[in-house]
């Protein structure tokens, strides 16, 4: 993406989603920035996130529950936010399946 090129976070969003849709925005030596719009969807059953990238996600419409494979749970609303250190299990448990959730997520190492 050039630094001249405006664009917008809730544009060219499908108003059907099969599946969950991930966008890269942009991307540097220690740092990637990506969309995420969620409809209804959910981790598959016994899936759990472990990534080798510290994250940072904002939930910027719709609504979200994150799990912890510690068993704490989180509801998201627009505007919450949560930071998810690198190697810690989690998963989406479910967002909202008649509106679109679109998160913004930052994933960078140190």
């Amino acid at each position: 993406m050039s630094s001249d090129k405006v664009a917008n976070l809730f544009a060219d969003i499908p108003e059907k989603l099969p599946q969950e849709l991930s966008s890269l925005l942009l991307e540097g030596k220690n740092v990637r920035i990506e969309r995420i719009v969620s409809l209804g969807h959910s981790s598959k059953p016994g899936f759990w996130y472990q990534q080798n990238e510290h994250e940072w996600v904002v939930l910027l419409t719709g609504g979200a529950l994150l799990r912890w494979e510690d068993g704490r749970e989180e509801t998201l609303a627009p505007g919450d936010y949560v930071y998810i250190p690198a190697g810690e299990k989690h998963r989406v448990e479910g967002t909202l399946a008649g509106e679109h959730s679109v998160w913004l997520a930052i994933f960078f190492t140190q």
